[in-house]
């Protein structure tokens, strides 16, 4: 279901959500905004050991703020969390947020990815989303569908990385649709995975480590069994975030339900996932046009696996979509090299 022949569609699907990128000119990074102008019920699972996150803890279904306004998906490691106050201040300025009467409060939850291997040097580095590119991307947003590949937070994204960047691949951002009687959950996802990205169809890698000859596809789960050693990895230089969206009207608790799916779509699509290399975060948001098992639409089961499909496609969708990279010394080839 994830060959080129089958519709990937869209986050964008849902109505009334929109989505902007903004693309570093000066190395490969950026930020993603997934805006819901009119608000939509949030909840949040962080599956990976080391997650760099921003206003995560008041998606708990337990907590009071029941919708939020818009996700900032960034590159830049903790430094990139700072897109999230450009967001709230463009979100701000057009009167959207939390009216608590003094003043329009957004709500804007974030997570951030580690794309700092794709800068040349310390200054180079020094190089990621602040609250211009946050605000950037907000002002770019619409409801096409977005772009895919090497744009927003998914510029500096890499994959593989298990047995070293210089036998990695490039990773990207992509997205995905799943419709089904009258209901939608859509998915967009940044990969800069530890792991390899598989086809969850036919089990074939599509992106990851690469053989010492860097030729080759290495398999890294087969590799790790075999007992071959990882290189010696950095916590949290890795990971794949991403929001899942739907139509349906789902409460906080179900809503939490639905991100904690959307991880059986990644760990389709990503091998090994979860490490404690990753940060791995979904989001969910419910507009809430559709009541759940109203006029034959899904309940929160099937929703599930809308969830876990979208994610999985999306995930193959972004470095499907993402071009070769090179930067400094490093060669980052791409899927579309090995699978043209």
């Amino acid at each position: 279901m994830t060959s080129a022949c089958v519709p990937a569609g869209a986050i964008t699907d849902i109505a009334g959500i929109a989505v902007g990128h903004f693309s570093d000119p000066r190395r490969p990074t950026g930020c993603t905004v997934v805006l819901a102008r009119d608000g939509a019920v949030a909840a949040v699972d962080a599956r990976g050991a080391a997650p760099g996150t921003r206003e995560t803890a008041l998606l708990d279904p337990s907590n009071t703020v029941e919708r939020i306004h818009a996700v900032v998906l960034a590159g830049g490691s903790a430094f990139g969390l700072a897109a999230a106050d450009g967001a709230v201040q463009w979100l701000e300025e057009h009167g959207i947020g939390l009216d608590m009467g003094i003043a329009t409060i957004p709500i804007v939850p974030a997570a951030v990815l580690f794309d700092l291997p794709g800068a040349a040097d310390r200054a180079h580095a020094r190089i990621r989303p602040d609250a211009a590119a946050g605000y950037a991307a907000c002002a770019a947003a619409s409801a096409a569908a977005p772009q895919e590949g090497n744009v927003g937070a998914g510029c500096g994204a890499i994959v593989g990385k298990l047995f070293g960047a210089g036998l990695a691949m490039k990773g990207g951002i992509g997205g995905a649709s799943v419709t089904v009687g009258g209901v939608t959950v859509g998915a967009i996802v940044a990969c800069n995975a530890l792991g390899d990205v598989v086809d969850p169809d036919s089990g074939r890698i599509l992106a990851g480590a690469r053989s010492d000859d860097g030729l080759r596809l290495r398999d890294t789960r087969r590799t790790l069994l075999a007992g071959a050693p990882p290189r010696p990895l950095l916590p949290g230089a890795n990971t794949t975030i991403g929001v899942i969206a739907t139509d349906a009207r789902l409460t906080k608790a179900q809503a939490q339900r639905l991100a904690t799916a959307g991880h059986d779509g990644l760990a389709r699509a990503v091998n090994p996932v979860h490490t404690t290399g990753d940060g791995d975060v979904l989001f969910a948001l419910s507009t809430g046009a559709v009541a759940p098992g109203e006029d034959g639409a899904p309940g929160p089961m099937v929703l599930g696996v809308m969830a876990a499909e979208a994610v999985a496609r999306a995930t193959v969708r972004a470095v499907r979509a993402a071009q070769s990279l090179r930067v400094g010394g490093l060669w980052l080839p791409a899927a579309a090299d090995f699978h043209p």
